[in-house]
């Protein structure tokens, strides 16, 4: 049988974990500035806080399952978890509330399951999920946005996607719009900019290849698709325009950052697309008739359970040539 020749493109690379966990944490650099711009310095410190104690945890069960700490800890996985979820949970946050979120992620979303590569969902999106069940209001107590006319003596509030999910009250959209000093040029102000900063990082992911394309596209399309689908121009009962939801709460993060966790994700270029459009799904049913304002987390891990069942049925076919 003759094995083919593959040629590869003049400008590939082979990145090691590390390399490819730093170029993240680059990419996540210009929605950070948005998020501290908008939402004040309380999400930089989440951050660090919670890279200080994602490092502890990791050390920890390193230790305990006789790991050498020195080759675990340089790879950066831990600390691209704690930015993600540091990213994802108001900047108001108390200090126990990202403790408890570290604990889950690195000790039982990750190590329970063998660490690095084993894990069958993503390591940020348990602990997420885990916190806003257990605590919702410490979970959606949201900074106001700078730019938003408040109470002087408010500091915390709903974000714009839960204003417009519970709050709307039977307005046009267009009404409420006006009404809500929450809501910019296309969704809710500051967070236009947070999801921009995304899709900037997002764009040097797939430009560095640190990402494949088919799973932000499917993702992104089939969100448009059913906000575009349900949009009647605004009635008292739509879901919200396609820019709304392109540009409005975590989606361009879970687009390019969070759905295409290479360990819990589909792996074949047709599964990617179903993965990928099977999240945006999901983000829509959850965000227009589900419990909570923003699905993201819970149609990642959804995702992440369907990984292995999409990939055993999209593996390509082998090459008949002899």
């Amino acid at each position: 049988m003759a094995v083919k020749k593959i040629k590869l493109p003049k400008n590939y690379q082979v990145l090691s974990t590390s390399m490819i966990m730093l170029w993240v944490l680059v990419a996540c650099i210009p929605g950070l500035i948005a998020l501290t711009v908008f939402f004040g310095w309380g999400t930089l410190i989440n951050i660090v806080w919670l890279g200080l104690w994602a490092l502890v945890f990791e050390a920890l069960v390193l230790v305990l399952r006789k790991r050498n700490l020195a080759f675990y800890l340089k790879d950066y996985s831990a600390l691209v978890t704690a930015v993600l979820l540091g990213l994802c949970i108001p900047p108001s946050s108390p200090w126990w509330l990202g403790v408890t979120g570290m604990f889950f992620a690195i000790v039982i979303a990750k190590h329970l399951y063998g660490g690095l590569g084993q894990n069958l969902f993503n390591p940020a999106m348990v602990a997420y999920a885990v916190l806003l069940i257990a605590f919702p209001i410490e979970m959606t107590n949201w900074v106001i946005p700078l730019g938003v006319e408040h109470d002087i003596d408010a500091f915390t509030g709903a974000t714009a996607l839960d204003l417009f999910r519970n709050e709307r009250g039977g307005m046009l959209i267009h009404e409420f719009w006006s009404q809500t000093s929450a809501f910019g040029t296309f969704s809710g102000i500051g967070w236009e900019w947070v999801n921009a900063g995304f899709l900037l990082g997002g764009l040097l992911l797939l430009y560095k290849r640190i990402i494949a394309w088919q799973i932000p596209l499917a993702m992104l399309s089939s969100l448009v698709l059913l906000s575009a689908l349900f949009y009647d121009g605004g009635s008292s009962v739509s879901g919200g325009s396609p820019l709304m939801h392109l540009f409005g709460g975590g989606t361009m993060l879970c687009a390019f950052f969070i759905a295409t966790d290479p360990v819990t994700a589909s792996t074949t270029p047709r599964g990617r697309l179903i993965y990928g459009a099977l999240i945006g799904i999901v983000t829509y049913v959850i965000r227009v008739w589900g419990a909570y304002p923003d699905g993201i987390a819970f149609a990642v891990l959804l995702g992440n359970f369907a990984a292995p069942l999409i990939d055993h049925y999209t593996q390509p076919r082998p090459s008949s040539d002899a």
